[in-house]
């Protein structure tokens, strides 16, 4: 919603202007995650500037969990993902001539190949990133958590150039959309040639959004922009989080993790011939009178803090959704509260 406000779009021309600008000679692009709403019209602008466009996908599975295969077949036919390189014809002869994935019904390895312009895309898998270097010594880094980590075995392998996806759009082409910290990466799919950005600006935006709140109710409520959530899906083993961050902004109140006991914990280890009353009381001292950090104490054995804004944003992801729900702003109240809040 912040991004359509902000009118932050752009083309699949601005990408392939953008990239001309930074590429001089063919471009290896590595470690796609496997989506169409994500991805694909990123590599379609790519294709647009003409050069030999190299592509490799990370296998059995992407960055975050969508399977170019199954993986009790690649065991059965014993390919082992951390040597060589398969070739789209070695994957072909390996799984089939079609290979949909199990939720989208798509075969990726033929989506990406097909957004090339008179051929210029070829599809590689390899887990070693430096396996583009036999094919170019320019690329760009597609993937997203371990962005930094694939860029600094390229350098360090011999590569001549290495961006990422957030280096590209990180300012406006003819007067368009652009994000100077982000770039492409949080993008969308918004019509067949056009994407919309992640958001700019989101700290002074939930700041103002908390004053006015505040002025108008008398209550310090803290805001934050989220888009994915942080979750995994158990059954597909995919990670939702396709943006680079969950909460691009937020007040200061949502900094840190929570600080935690176990109440199970607690309940099972102390309240030995405690009568209930005696258990209740015993339950809300322990609360509050808990240290300020936890980390480490058998009393916090098993809570797993993660960041607030990370809980809060996979928490309102699962309100919202990500179709039809209609749900674009969340009210979360009480998540600060606890068993002996008064």
């Amino acid at each position: 919603m912040v991004a359509r406000a902000q009118g932050n779009y752009i083309s699949i021309d601005d990408i392939a202007a953008d990239i001309n600008r930074l590429f001089h000679g063919d471009i290896g692009v590595v470690f796609p995650i496997l989506s169409r709403n994500r991805f694909a019209l990123i590599l379609k602008g790519i294709a647009l500037t003409g050069k030999k466009v190299y592509v490799i996908l990370d296998y059995p599975s992407d960055e975050l969990g969508n399977h170019l295969m199954d993986i009790d077949k690649m065991y059965e036919k014993g390919i082992n993902s951390y040597t060589g390189v398969l070739t789209e014809k070695q994957y072909r002869d390996l799984f089939g001539e079609k290979v949909p994935h199990p939720f989208t019904g798509i075969d990726y390895v033929e989506l990406y190949k097909s957004l090339g312009v008179n051929g210029n895309v070829e599809v590689y898998l390899s887990k070693d990133p430096r396996a583009i270097l036999d094919y170019t010594k320019e690329i760009l880094v597609a993937n997203i958590h371990d962005r930094y980590r694939t860029k600094n075995i390229l350098l360090k392998a011999g590569a001549e150039k290495v961006l990422c996806l957030d280096d590209i759009l990180t300012k406006p082409i003819s007067g368009k959309g652009y994000n100077e910290e982000y770039g492409l990466l949080g993008s969308n799919m918004a019509t067949e040639t056009t994407l919309k950005l992640f958001p700019r600006d989101c700290h002074k935006i939930v700041m103002e959004i908390q004053k006015a709140l505040k002025e108008k109710t008398g209550k310090n409520i803290e805001v934050m922009i989220y888009g994915d959530g942080a979750f995994k899906d158990p059954k597909g083993r995919i990670w939702e989080l396709a943006d680079p961050v969950v909460s691009p902004g937020y007040t200061p109140g949502l900094e840190g993790t929570p600080n935690e006991i176990k109440l199970k914990y607690i309940a099972d280890s102390q309240s030995e011939n405690l009568t209930p009353e005696d258990m209740e009381q015993l339950v809300k001292s322990k609360i509050k009178d808990k240290e300020n950090n936890l980390i480490g104490k058998a009393e916090s054995m098993g809570t797993t803090p993660r960041h607030l804004t990370d809980l809060l944003g996979s928490l309102c992801d699962l309100v919202s959704g990500s179709g039809d729900k209609g749900t674009p702003v969340v009210l979360v109240q009480g998540y600060f509260d606890n068993f002996a809040t008064e």
